[in-house]
């Protein structure tokens, strides 16, 4: 009968990474460069209670929901982690995390600071990233670039953004998103290093050299 260590390697179970920014800084961007630059990568959509942006497609970039059933959900237990963000309600499925991981996929979760701190509470092997802009002048300029929002909307993101970046040391690595490529380049090495460290080598591998 296979021992519980020799089951383990069949099938790892995935790493989440947890990333947070304040809005504007591009962690949706840089997601999605690096789930198509990286393999056995997925991302765990969130819940949200806001609406659909342009071009945004349900149960891709999020899982649209109404606020009862989203509150439904809380009451359910259902949340590995939820929040309220610039009035809205986000939320990360515990049972969609649970299924990819499974699968032996990494996660990647782009979340606000409030919910990254409560899974760090209860995920105590997943990696935190916190992405920064360059500087505040240019995290107003993207806000205002993209044109999604009204004025006093883009004077709260960016007041709300000094108290998320306060809190940046409170993660395990720090990416400065000057240039997309860059910065991407930098998560894509964080990936790489946490694959390679010792918990998460081919203990069959090993095995075979020690007989």
């Amino acid at each position: 009968m296979p021992t519980a260590s020799r089951k383990k390697t069949h099938k790892r179970s995935g790493t989440l990474y947890v990333i947070s920014a304040p809005s504007g800084a591009g962690k949706t961007t840089l997601s999605r460069m690096l789930l198509k630059k990286v393999s056995g990568l997925k991302h765990s959509v969130s819940y949200t209670t806001r609406a659909p942006r342009k071009g945004e497609v349900n149960d891709v970039h999020y899982t649209f929901i109404t606020e009862k059933k989203f509150k439904g959900m809380i009451a359910r237990g259902e949340f590995a982690e939820w929040a309220m963000v610039h009035g809205n309600l986000y939320g990360t499925s515990a049972n969609r995390l649970k299924k990819i991981k499974s699968e032996g996929y990494d996660i990647i979760l782009d979340i606000d600071t409030r919910g990254a701190m409560q899974l760090k509470k209860s995920c105590k092997d997943a990696v935190f990233i916190f992405i920064l802009p360059p500087s505040m002048q240019a995290l107003k300029k993207r806000l205002v670039g993209r044109g999604t929002d009204a004025a006093d909307i883009v004077a709260r993101r960016l007041e709300n953004a000094k108290g998320e970046m306060a809190g940046c040391r409170d993660y395990d690595y720090i990416v400065v998103n000057d240039r997309l490529e860059k910065a991407c380049n930098g998560l894509e090495s964080i990936i790489t290093a946490v694959r390679l460290r010792t918990e998460h080598a081919d203990n069959k591998l090993i095995n075979n050299f020690l007989k």
